[in-house]
Order: C-alpha cells, then structure tokens, then sequence
C-alpha cells in the first residue's frame, strides 16, 4: 500500500453532529430564557424590532454595569469588543487594534466574568479577531458558542486600516480574507453574524460570507475626552458613503440583510437618525457614542452637582 492517508478536518467531518448538539441547548433549557440565541432566533428577534417601527440599536459594552444598563435602556444587541476594557480604562478605542493584550481572549473575559452574567434577555455578541494566526478559528468559534455568546461580530477588523500597513498585513497572512472566512464559518456554525465593513468591495464579500447584518463603518467615533477631532468626514459624507456599502452589499442579490451606521460623526441619536432618513441603514451600533460618552458627560455633570451642594457647618 502506498501513499499516505489524509483525513479531514474533524469539525468538518463532524459539523452537522456538532451544530445540532449545540442547537439542542437553544435557548436556555434551564431559565427558559435569555442567551444563548440561535441565529434564526437573533432574526426573529431583530424582525420584530423593525416590524414595530423601531430601528434596531446594538451597543457595545465593556463592563458588566453597561452592559446591564444598556439592556434596560432597550437595545435590541450588546456587542463585546475587546476595545471596551481599553475604553472604559480611559484609552482611545484605537487601542483594541494594537497589540496590547489578546483581543479573542479579552472578550471572551468581559463576556464570562462581566456582562453575560447580568444580561437578562439580549442577545449577546463577541468580538472576534479573525485574524489572529495563533487560533484555529473553527475551535474558538467553538468556544464562544459554548460560552453563551448568540454570534459574533468581526473585531478587531482590520477593514479600518488603510496605506501601506494595510498592505503589508494583506501580504503576510493577516488580512481581511480571514475575516470573510471567519464569518463564512460562522454561519455554518449558526451563529448570528453581524460585521464591520468600509468599502464596497467588503461589503459584497461580506454579503457572499453570509453576513445577517452589515455595519457601515465610517471612521473612528468623534467627541469626548478620547474621540478623534480631525480624522473624520462630515455627516453628510458619512451618509453618502453610508449608502454606497449598502448598495454594494445589495448587487450581490441578498435582500435578507440588515444594514446598520457606526462611527465617524454619528455619535448622537440625532445623528444616527440623520442617516436612517438619508439612507437605507435601519439602525445604529454605537460603542464609544453610547458608553463612553454616555459615562463622561453624566460622571462630569453629577460630580460637579456635588461639589455645589451648602457646607452649613461652620469652619
């Protein structure tokens, strides 16, 4: 006998079994409700949000007390970031794309020890970073399922990242094909899947993955003690290019997709209406617009409340 033997992948091998064990535990068998999710469930859901007359608002929290105030503010999502820990430390969102901790493993944390915890109904989302090459990323997907998490969302995303460094990262290994892939994988897995794009080209790759809803990323969150101040475009710039990754994500033929605003100068819910009126987008995720400014206007005001309050003792 010559040759060799090659087997395949054991997840693909076993993929059918192992999706159906794991749907079997959807939802939550032991309080009848909340996370974890199917993906069907997590459309159902977002269906009915917008059958409603409601725009579907997704929002990222880094912190268990976030996460549980968002969820009573009525946020359809809460999406994980690793750049949430950074965020809520007082840094620039910008550091969840550099290398100052592992991205999967922070989110995972933030997820297990923080916000599922407390998240009573929403669907939970985990950022992943797709192309870290240290992950066999059909095991990891694994285990954000087994977590509790009802999908995932591509970040850090490496379609924010232009120039030269982009092109070095699409030469070696780590570019945005891994997190087409990823959400490719994803979708087979039955996890809801909700991603980042920024050019029209992500966005039909993204729509060919299988993406259930496309974000339109239009830069770094303005405003606060943190946000950007010149590296941005106007709101009606972020409208125009708002719609065009919409369009693109459409001639790919999907009609099923929902689309949604993030970033740039939509940091307010005035201005993320502003771009539902003038374009397709049906919603808004917002992370720094929601957490973070949320914390700094509010902690600022009330601190200075305090600080105004009668001193009737004599001194």
């Amino acid at each position: 006998m010559c040759g060799k033997l090659i087997f395949p992948n054991p997840l693909i091998q076993y993929l059918p079994i192992l999706t159906h064990q794991l749907i079997q535990i959807m939802p939550n068998p032991w309080t009848g409700k909340g996370n974890p999710y199917t993906r069907a469930e997590v459309i159902e859901r977002l269906q009915a949000t917008l059958s409603k007359g409601e725009p579907i608002i997704a929002a990222g929290a880094g912190t268990g007390i976030t996460a549980k105030f968002i969820e009573k503010g009525g946020a359809d999502l809460i999406i994980i970031y690793n750049s949430g820990r950074f965020r809520m430390s007082g840094h620039g969102s910008t550091a969840g794309l550099m290398s100052y901790g592992d991205a999967n493993a922070i989110a995972m944390e933030i997820g297990e020890y923080e916000v599922l915890p407390v998240v009573e109904d929403i669907p939970v989302i985990c950022g992943v970073h797709a192309t870290d090459p240290r992950r066999r990323m059909w095991h990891w997907l694994g285990q954000v399922k087994e977590m509790g998490f009802s999908g995932v969302n591509n970040f850090p995303t490496h379609c924010i990242i232009d120039g030269k460094f982009r092109q070095i990262l699409e030469e070696t290994g780590m570019s945005v094909e891994k997190e087409f892939e990823m959400v490719s994988l994803a979708r087979r897995m039955d996890l809801f899947t909700i991603v980042y794009v920024s050019s029209p080209e992500e966005a039909r790759r993204m729509a060919d993955a299988g993406a259930d809803a496309i974000i339109a990323h239009v830069g770094t969150t303005i405003g606060g003690s943190i946000g950007v101040t010149n590296a941005t475009v106007s709101l009606d710039e972020a409208a125009k290019w708002t719609q065009e990754l919409i369009e693109a994500g459409r001639s790919t033929g999907r009609k099923d997709i929902i689309y949604l605003s993030h970033g740039g100068p939509i940091c307010t819910p005035e201005d993320a209406a502003f771009i539902n009126e003038h374009t397709d987008a049906v919603g808004f995720v917002g992370a720094s617009s929601l957490e973070r400014l949320a914390v700094e206007n509010s902690l600022q005001a009330l601190t200075q409340r305090f600080k105004k309050i009668p001193l009737h003792r004599k001194v």
